[in-house]
């Protein structure tokens, strides 16, 4: 079950085509989704969160809480919709495609895809980039 949660003045276009997108996504790589939330959130939450858990202190666009048993994904993304709107225009997309981003690279952090080392972050992209043509598809 995908669930959708807003701490901020945002809702999601279409709620029923992303959690379906992100199911297909998870079981073309043989996981299967059991309980994932996102939680659109503005900069200040997301900072906070990120202070608290990760001794982080910066902005970011997205933590995710990764709960998954083996092939069962589960856990809490959160996503800073101010970052995400900020970073599509420094890397000139479409909000919606950067937001779509963000939401999948959370789900390929569940399945073990990593993003530290230069080669994690080109597999990274490129697990995206597979994922986003699905969805325009």
């Amino acid at each position: 079950m995908i669930e959708f949660n807003y701490e901020t003045n945002f809702i999601l276009e279409d709620e029923s085509l992303l959690k379906d997108w992100i199911i297909t996504v998870a079981s073309e790589q043989n996981f299967e989704v059991g309980e994932i939330n996102y939680i659109f959130c503005d900069d200040a939450y997301l900072h906070k969160l990120n202070v608290e858990f990760l001794d982080h202190d910066t902005l970011t666009d997205i933590i995710s809480f990764d709960n998954s048993l083996g092939k069962l994904l589960n856990g809490d993304i959160f996503i800073s919709v101010e970052r995400v709107k900020d970073n599509a225009a420094e890397f000139k997309v479409s909000f919606q495609d950067e937001l779509h981003r963000v939401m999948i690279h959370g789900v390929l952090h569940y399945m073990g895809y990593k993003d530290k080392s230069s080669d994690e972050k080109k597999m990274m992209r490129n697990q995206e980039n597979m994922a986003l043509e699905k969805l325009s598809n």
